[in-house]
């Protein structure tokens, strides 16, 4: 099982609505920030800059789409202090604890798989208590190579000596996480949590809870997810 982090597990959007919120003063700035954020995302993706430079690129871009001119150290500055208040602030969703425990209590494999930069994420994981759960953390900064490409899918299914195809792999971004995995040979399940999905692409299944993944796993997955022998031993999911 391939678990996506932030909007998966981790409630990323509210953290970084408020922190920029709280430096900024002001409640409309997120999809800027998400906008700007993809933007320069995909140049890391594309190999055009590491995740340091990204960072700070993208923190002077988004003052500058604001209207504040600044400099090196004053860009670094936000950046610094956006960073100590993120820290403070990232929270999981409440399914998330209820369903790991279900997973590693039914013997599944699990791995975290995330497009971000490590010692940031890698941190994140560990103070939220996520980093015992997982067998095989994956993470696009350290190994060059993001979802939806399928490298980076197999080399989890490397990892945790798994094929694809007894994989499967959840998460919040349709595009990214979910066709991404299909198209990679995995189950695929889209984490719908706004309820936006009108019908699931061909070869996706669509949760608004992590909450259902433990009976979608069983009902659909069953030789994947949860090894059939071991599924009447399986504990009932109560969260």
């Amino acid at each position: 099982m391939c678990l996506d982090i932030d909007d998966t597990l981790i409630d990323c959007t509210a953290a970084l609505r408020g922190t920029l919120q709280a430096l900024t003063g002001r409640a409309d700035l997120w999809p800027l920030w998400d906008l700007i954020t993809e933007e320069h995302v995909a140049l890391v993706v594309a190999g055009g800059i590491d995740y340091a430079t990204m960072h700070h690129r993208r923190t002077e871009c988004f003052l500058a789409e604001i209207g504040i001119v600044a400099d090196a150290d004053q860009v670094a500055s936000f950046e610094l202090r956006r960073r100590e208040l993120l820290s403070l602030s990232w929270q999981l969703f409440d399914d998330v604890l209820p369903c790991l425990d279900w997973l590693r209590a039914a013997g599944v494999l699990l791995a975290a798989v995330t497009n971000a930069s490590g010692v940031h994420q890698r941190q994140k994981i560990a103070d939220l208590g996520l980093a015992p759960y997982f067998d095989h953390v994956a993470i696009a900064g350290e190994l060059g190579v993001a979802k939806p490409d399928p490298v980076i899918f197999h080399s989890v299914c490397l990892g945790l000596a798994c094929e694809p195809a007894r994989t499967v792999h959840v998460g919040d971004k349709l595009d990214t996480d979910a066709i991404g995995a299909r198209d990679a040979g995995l189950g695929a399940v889209w984490l719908d949590r706004d309820g936006i999905a009108e019908r699931a692409p061909a070869g996706v299944h669509t949760l608004s809870s992590l909450e259902k993944l433990p009976e979608l796993l069983v009902s659909e997955f069953v030789t994947v997810g949860v090894p059939a022998q071991r599924a009447a031993e399986t504990p009932a999911f109560t969260g």
